[in-house]
This record gives structure tokens, C-alpha cells and sequence, in this order.
């Protein structure tokens, strides 16, 4: 259950003040009753009509997005500089306080979870957890054993900080190209470990979080809604 103006805001272009003064004014039925009060608890499946028009489309509690980051774009819902993931499907989820469940540095590209699902978001970045994320590195140097056996043993930081185990291996034929799995966040992670070892990485970009990849067919900078499978694959991670 929810507030009538709140529900009528998110599923409408209307603001939270506009919703108010349609509902005082007569001019939205919710199961068929016209209803005057914009604190009226409104169930999710409620059948509400403006105008004499149904809402269209089914109620949605949260939004779960799968974007493809392009370079330049800030892992933030809001930056006064830069373009950030939200900015991206802003004009689609106007009334959506949206952000990213996890992020990726200015320069890196690839998939990026939008949401507004605060408990999961919480749980997929819970270091309990341990939710796998995939990505694919291009290093200034070839991959060589000593790194291969230093991330699975888990790399020990410049500072001290001792990691949990990783996996890298190679991702094609160029010997500089790896794919590397995390299973814990920390910042600047891949490329501090590569440090370790006078490695640089050159580009990086996120394949998957825990058994959900990144849609090819999405191009950098596009977005869809996750599949119903695909939400249920993060939530039993």
C-alpha cells in the first residue's frame, strides 16, 4: 500500500504536487470511485484512472536496470561536472530516485546495475556476500604466473591490505587481454592488485555481476530492464 499522490507521481509524469492537485480536484478514480484525499492508501494492483483514462502498464515497486557504461560517464546519480549512469535513463524514470549498486571509475566501461531497491543493492555489495563480478582487462603488460598464482593465493595491497582470492586468466590470444573474477569490492581493486606486480591496466570493463552478463546486443551508453530471470539470478546471489 502506498499513498495515492506518491503512487500516482511514480507512475505518471506528474510531480508529487501536481498529483495532489489532480486528485483534490476530482479528476482520479481508483476502482472506479473518484477519490479527493492524496493520502489515500492505494494497494499496487489498484486499477487507477486520470481523466477517465486507465494507467496503463503494471505497478512497479522497484526498477532493475542492466546498462552498459560508456567511458566518460561517472558511476553516480548525480555529478555537477560529468554525466552520470542516471542521467543516461533519467527521461525514462523521471520519478525514480535511481543510483548504481556498485560502481566503475570514469574511464572503465561495461555493465553497471541501476536501481532503486536500497535491500538488494545492499546485499549484492555486502562483503558477506561475496557476489562474483567479472571483468575484462587489457594490461601493458602480458599476464605472467607469478600473477596468475599471486590472485589466487589473494594479493596482499601496497598498504598492507591482504585480499580475498581472485581468479585471472587469459582472455583470448593477445597476451595482454585477461579476464579477471572478484569476489569482494574494494576501491580501485583490480588495478591496485595488477600494481602489485608493475602491471598498468590500459581498459576495463565489466562482463557480469554473479551469473548475469551484460547483454551484447546493448551498445555503450544503452540500457534494458532485467528479465525477471535475470533479477532472480542477483537475488540468489
Amino acid at each position: 500500500m502506498m499513498r495515492l499522490d506518491k503512487y500516482l507521481s511514480e507512475r505518471t509524469g506528474l510531480t508529487r504536487s501536481e498529483s495532489r492537485k489532480a486528485i483534490t480536484k476530482g479528476r482520479v478514480a481508483v476502482n472506479g470511485v473518484v477519490c479527493r484525499k492524496a493520502d489515500t492508501q492505494v494497494a499496487e494492483d489498484a486499477s487507477v484512472a486520470v481523466d477517465g483514462s486507465p494507467l496503463g502498464g503494471v505497478y512497479q515497486k522497484y526498477v532493475y536496470i542492466m546498462l552498459n557504461k560508456p567511458e566518460g560517464v561517472v558511476s553516480a546519480s548525480r555529478d555537477k561536472r560529468d554525466t552520470t549512469v542516471v542521467d543516461l535513463v533519467a527521461a525514462d524514470f523521471p520519478r525514480r530516485a535511481l543510483f548504481p549498486a556498485g560502481r566503475l571509475d570514469k574511464t572503465s566501461t561495461g555493465f553497471v546495475l541501476l536501481t532503486d531497491d536500497g535491500a538488494l543493492a545492499h546485499d549484492l555489495l555486502s562483503p558477506a556476500h561475496h557476489v562474483t563480478k567479472q571483468y575484462r582487462v587489457t594490461l601493458d603488460t602480458p599476464l605472467t604466473e607469478a600473477m596468475r598464482a599471486g590472485f589466487a593465493a589473494g594479493v596482499t595491497l601496497a598498504d598492507g591490505q591482504r585480499l580475498a582470492p581472485a581468479e585471472v586468466e587469459p582472455a583470448g590470444e593477445d597476451p595482454c587481454e585477461v579476464r579477471v573474477r572478484l569476489h569482494q569490492g574494494v576501491y580501485h581493486q583490480i588495478k591496485r592488485m595488477f600494481g602489485v606486480y608493475g602491471a598498468g591496466v590500459n581498459a576495463l570493463h565489466r562482463e557480469a555481476i554473479g551469473a548475469v552478463a551484460l547483454d551484447p546486443a546493448l551498445a555503450p551508453g544503452q540500457w534494458r530492464e532485467l528479465t525477471a530471470a535475470e533479477l532472480a539470478a542477483l537475488q540468489k546471489a
